[in-house]
């Protein structure tokens, strides 16, 4: 089963895309960012948002449920990864960041513990 959409991008699945939220929600500070990152909670592309953000560097707003201060802090934890996408699914998942595939979504929290 793909996660991609019609367009074949993760993001025509995202909680917080086509028109859901309004577009700056996602790039504010302070307390407001609880709100932002509670859009991420049940969203189905939730890991694939992270790892496209980390792997692009994503500066601003919340990507995945993480705010850039969270993702900054992981990225000094781990410095050795060099494709979030490979660390978070593995390097023979089908579909890659551009497509979304969900096979082995489940285990991507746990590569984030370490």
């Amino acid at each position: 089963m793909s996660m991609a959409g019609p367009d074949g991008h993760w993001t025509a699945r995202a909680a917080c895309g086509q028109g859901k939220v309004a577009p700056d929600a996602l790039f504010v500070e302070g307390a407001a960012q609880r709100d932002a990152r509670s859009v991420c909670g049940a969203c189905v592309v939730r890991m694939e948002c992270l790892a496209d953000a980390l792997d692009s560097r994503a500066d601003f707003g919340v990507w995945g449920g993480m705010t850039e201060r969270e993702r900054r802090a992981l990225r000094r934890r781990r410095p050795e990864v060099e494709s979030w996408w490979d660390e978070l699914f593995g390097p023979d998942r089908p579909g890659g960041p551009d497509a979304g595939d969900p096979a082995g979504a489940s285990a991507a929290p746990q590569a984030l513990a370490t």
